[in-house]
C-alpha cells in the first residue's frame, strides 16, 4: 500500500483525526511510531516515515508510542472495496485470534478465505507492508496492552486472554516491542490515570506528567 508522504505529513502536523487509523508515523530519532493525533511535540518532517499498519511499523523496528497509544486507534478502513479479502483476514486475525493457536497456520486461514497462502501473503504485503504472522503478533500485543491499561487482571490471565501461549513469550514480546516489561507498562498507565474505568472513559491520547516507578520482572 503506497502512502502519499505529503498528505500524511500534513495530517500528522495538523493532528487531523480523520486520518487516525489510516497510517502510523515512524520517528527515526526516537525509534517510536505514533498515531496522526499524537499530542507530543511534532518531529521534523525529515525525521519521519509512514506505515499503513502498526504491524508494518513494528516490522521496521519501531516501538509503539506510550502517549498516543496506537492500540486504541480505530480499525483502519483502508481494506474496504476491492480489498475485501484482506479486510476479512484482518477481522479473523484481530477479532477471532485466527493465528493465535499453537497449531494455527497461515494456510488454514487462507483456506477459510478461499485463496492460497501465497496469494494471501502477497495481499498483506501489498496493502499492509507486513505478513499475516506479524499482524497477528501485533494484534496480540495490542489486546494485552488494552488489558494492562483497563484491568487489574493478573499477568498470566492477561497473557492468555490476549492470545499468548505462555507467560514467558508474553514477557519476551513486550520487551522486544516496548523495550520494557508488562509490569512497567501497567505502572506507566496508572501514573497517567489509565486505570480501570478511567481509561474506558478517556480512551484518548494523554500527555505524560511524570515517570512510572520501576519494578522487577515477572517471575514465572
Amino acid at each position: 500500500m503506497m502512502l502519499d508522504f505529503a498528505a500524511c505529513d500534513r495530517a500528522r502536523l495538523t493532528r487531523d483525526p480523520s486520518y487516525d487509523g489510516l497510517f502510523f508515523t515512524g520517528v527515526r530519532t526516537t525509534g517510536v511510531y505514533c498515531r496522526p493525533v499524537c499530542p507530543v511535540r511534532k518531529p521534523l518532517s525529515r525525521n519521519v516515515c509512514f506505515f499503513p499498519s502498526a504491524a508494518a511499523a513494528e516490522l521496521a523496528g519501531f516501538r509503539p508510542c506510550l502517549r498516543c497509544r496506537p492500540e486504541t486507534a480505530p480499525f483502519c478502513p483502508a481494506w474496504k472495496g476491492s480489498r475485501t479479502t484482506v479486510d476479512r483476514a484482518m477481522r479473523l486475525i484481530v477479532e477471532e485470534g485466527a493465528l493465535d493457536a499453537e497449531n494455527a497456520r497461515v494456510e488454514d486461514l487462507a483456506e477459510r478465505l478461499g485463496i492460497g497462502a501465497r496469494q494471501l501473503s502477497r495481499l498483506f504485503a501489498r496493502h499492509l507492508n507486513a505478513t499475516p504472522i506479524q499482524v497477528a503478533k501485533t494484534a496480540r500485543v495490542q489486546r494485552a496492552k488494552r488489558l494492562l491499561d483497563l484491568t487489574e487482571l493478573p499477568m498470566t490471565e492477561v497473557a492468555l486472554r490476549a492470545g499468548f501461549r505462555s507467560l514467558r513469550r508474553f514477557n519476551a514480546v513486550f520487551i522486544e516491542i516496548y523495550k520494557r516489561s508488562p509490569t512497567k507498562i501497567r505502572l506507566f498507565a496508572r501514573a497517567n490515570g489509565w486505570g480501570p474505568g478511567v481509561a474506558r472513559a478517556r480512551n484518548k491520547p494523554a500527555l505524560v506528567t511524570g515517570r512510572a516507578g520501576s519494578t522487577g520482572e515477572i517471575i514465572e
